[in-house]
C-alpha cells in the first residue's frame, strides 16, 4: 500500500506576510506607488523568461503588454528620462509620484489577474501589491477590491477576503461576478468550520493543554503515537495542534489539511469508508478515543455528523449556500429540444451596442417571435424593446443571471469551468429551460471547428449565431445594431469597464456574418 504524504502544520504569525516581508493588519491596504509597483513587474518579467509553465507564459505577456504601455504613456515633453524598470529607483517626492491613468489601470489588473492565476507564491504576492498600488490611487476602484479579495481568499486569509469582496459590493449595482454568494460561502464555511473544531475539542478537553505549543511538534508527536497504536495520547496533540492554527490564524488551506488528515485517522480507525483502509465486516473497530474499539453506534453517530460538517464547510466555500438545489425546477435543453422550441419563429439576436442604445427600434425588436440577448445586455424600452425569451452568456460572470427569461444558455470551452459556474451563478426561478452541455460550446463541440481553422475564442454572439444558422429552422434570422463595437459598448453599468473582444475575432466574426447576409442596413443585417 502507497504511504501517504504527511504535510506538516506550519507555526505561523496572525498576520499575513506581505511583499515586503512585514506584516499587515486585515482590514487595511498597504500604501504601494505606482513606480514600485512597475519596477517590481519589470524585476519579475526576468524572472519568467524560458519558462514553460504555460500560466507564467500568459503572465510574462501581461507583463510585457503592461510595460510597453507605460512607456508609451511616457510624456515625451516631460524632460525626464523613462523610468528605469529593472532597477528599483530612488525615493521620489510625493508631488513626483507616477498616477495611474486610465491606459494603465486594464493592463495592471490584468497583470494581478495573470498572477493569481498562477498561484504561487511569488506571484500571489505579485498580484497582492497590484492590487493595493491599484487602491492606493484608487481607493473606490471595484476591480482593485475584488482582485485584493481574490488575493486574499487565494492565501487562505478568509476574514479579510470576505471584507474586500463586501467592499467590491458596497461600490457596484450588478453583482455580475457572484460575490455575494462567494461572500456568504466564506462565512457559512468559517463558521461549519469552527463548529467542527468545536465538537472536537469538546470531546477532548485536554487539547488546549497543547494549544500553546508549537503546532510542527505537537503533529509530529502526535502522528508517532498514532502510528505506535497510543491514540489515547495522540488524540490531545492532534486536536491541540488544530486549536493550535486557529489561535495563529494559519490560513485556511493549512487548517483544511490538518482537518482532512485527522478525520481521516478517525475514518480508518472506525474501518469506514474514506480511510485508510476499507471496512472489514465483523470487525471490532478500534474507535477515536483509543483502543477499545467501536461498540457504541452514538460514537460511529458523532463521526458521522463530523464528516458531514467537515463536506459541508468545503462545499459552501467552493459554491455558496444554495438553497434550492434543483434551481426552481429548471428543465434541461438539449440540441434537439432547443431546436424543437426555436423552429418556424422569427428571430432577433440584438447586439450591446451604442447604435442599439441609441436607436429608437424597440418597438420593431418585440414584434419578433423572439428576441435574443447577450452577456451584460441593457434594457431601455424605447431603444432596445422590452422583451428577452433567449439569453446567451458566457459562463466567466453572471450579469443578468437574475432577470427572468424563457431560455438561458451559457457558453464555456472548459467542462469543469462551465458546472462549476452554473452551480454557483444560476438563480432558481429566473430561466424556465437551461441549455445543457451539448449546447455548452456550439462552435467548437457541435461544428467541430478547431483552433486550425477557426483560431479565435469565439464570443457568446458569435456561438449563438452560429447555432441558429446551423439549425437553420427559423424563417426570419435578424442581427440588430451588430456593428461589432465600432460604435462602443452599451451594457449595464457595472460591466463597461470589461474589455471589447479583440479586433481579430471580430474582424474573423463580421467576415463569416457578411459571407451569408441577405440583406444589409445601418441597424440590421438579415441572413434569412
Amino acid at each position: 500500500m502507497t504511504k501517504a504524504r504527511t504535510r506538516w502544520p506550519r507555526q505561523r504569525d496572525a498576520e499575513a506576510p506581505t511583499t515586503s516581508g512585514e506584516t499587515v493588519a486585515a482590514d487595511r491596504v498597504d500604501v504601494v506607488d505606482l513606480e514600485t509597483c512597475l519596477s517590481a513587474c519589470a524585476a519579475h518579467s526576468t524572472k519568467l523568461v524560458s519558462s514553460l509553465d504555460r500560466r507564467r507564459i500568459a503572465l510574462a505577456e501581461a507583463l510585457r503588454t503592461l510595460l510597453v504601455t507605460h512607456a508609451a504613456t511616457v510624456p515625451a515633453t516631460s524632460g525626464t528620462s523613462p523610468l528605469p524598470l529593472l532597477r528599483r529607483p530612488a525615493k521620489m517626492s510625493s508631488g513626483s509620484a507616477l498616477l495611474l491613468g486610465d491606459a494603465l489601470m486594464d493592463p495592471l489588473l490584468a497583470v494581478g489577474d495573470k498572477a493569481l492565476d498562477c498561484g504561487y507564491e511569488d506571484e500571489m504576492k505579485l498580484a497582492l501589491m497590484v492590487a493595493d498600488t491599484v487602491l492606493t490611487q484608487r481607493k473606490r476602484s471595484r476591480a482593485g477590491w475584488r482582485l485584493r479579495a481574490r488575493v486574499l481568499e487565494a492565501m487562505g486569509a478568509e476574514s479579510a477576503a470576505a471584507a474586500a469582496y463586501e467592499r467590491h459590493l458596497e461600490l457596484t449595482e450588478e453583482d455580475g461576478f457572484g460575490v455575494a454568494s462567494k461572500v456568504a460561502g466564506l462565512r457559512e464555511g468559517a463558521r461549519l468550520q469552527a463548529e467542527l473544531v468545536r465538537r472536537l475539542a469538546a470531546g477532548c478537553p485536554e487539547a488546549r493543554e497543547f494549544a500553546d505549543r508549537s503546532v510542527t511538534d505537537s503533529w509530529a508527536q502526535g502522528l508517532e503515537l498514532h502510528a505506535r497504536g497510543a491514540r489515547d495520547e495522540a488524540r490531545p496533540l492532534l486536536i491541540g495542534t488544530l486549536l493550535g492554527q486557529i489561535a495563529a490564524d494559519a490560513p485556511v488551506r493549512e487548517i483544511q489539511q490538518t482537518l482532512t488528515h485527522y478525520l481521516g485517522l478517525l475514518r480508518e480507525e472506525a474501518g469506514v469508508a474514506g480511510g485508510g483502509s476499507a471496512p472489514t465486516a465483523g470487525r471490532a473497530t478500534a474507535g477515536p478515543a483509543g483502543s477499545a474499539g467501536i461498540a457504541d453506534p452514538a460514537e460511529l453517530d458523532e463521526l458521522t455528523a463530523l464528516t458531514t460538517l467537515y463536506a459541508e464547510q468545503r462545499r459552501v466555500r467552493m459554491r455558496g449556500p444554495v438553497d434550492d438545489p434543483t434551481f426552481g425546477g429548471v428543465r434541461w435543453l438539449t440540441l434537439g429540444e432547443f431546436r424543437n422550441r426555436i423552429a418556424g419563429k422569427s428571430i432577433c439576436l440584438i447586439a450591446n451596442s451604442k447604435r442599439v442604445g441609441n436607436s429608437s427600434l424597440g418597438a420593431e425588436i418585440d414584434d419578433y417571435d423572439l428576441v435574443v440577448r447577450f452577456n451584460s445586455y441593457r434594457i431601455d424600452p424605447a431603444a432596445t424593446g422590452r422583451r428577452t425569451d433567449i439569453h446567451a452568456t458566457i459562463h466567466k460572470h453572471g450579469f443578468n443571471w437574475d432577470q427572468h427569461v424563457d431560455t438561458r444558455l451559457v457558453f464555456g470551452g472548459i467542462s469543469g469551468d462551465w458546472k462549476y459556474s452554473l452551480r454557483n451563478r444560476l438563480v432558481p426561478g429566473a430561466q424556465t429551460y437551461l441549455g445543457d452541455e451539448s449546447l455548452r460550446w456550439p462552435v467548437r463541440d457541435i461544428g467541430r471547428l478547431s483552433r486550425e481553422v477557426w483560431p479565435s475564442i469565439p464570443t457568446s454572439g458569435f456561438n449563438m449565431l452560429w447555432l441558429l444558422d446551423f439549425l437553420d429552422v427559423s424563417p426570419r434570422l435578424d442581427l440588430i445594431g451588430f456593428d461589432f463595437y465600432e460604435s462602443g459598448a452599451y451594457r449595464l453599468p457595472a460591466a463597461m469597464r470589461l474589455p471589447i473582444t479583440s479586433v481579430h475575432e471580430y474582424t474573423s466574426e463580421k467576415a463569416w456574418v457578411m459571407e451569408r447576409a441577405q440583406s444589409v442596413t445601418d441597424t440590421r443585417i438579415c441572413l434569412r
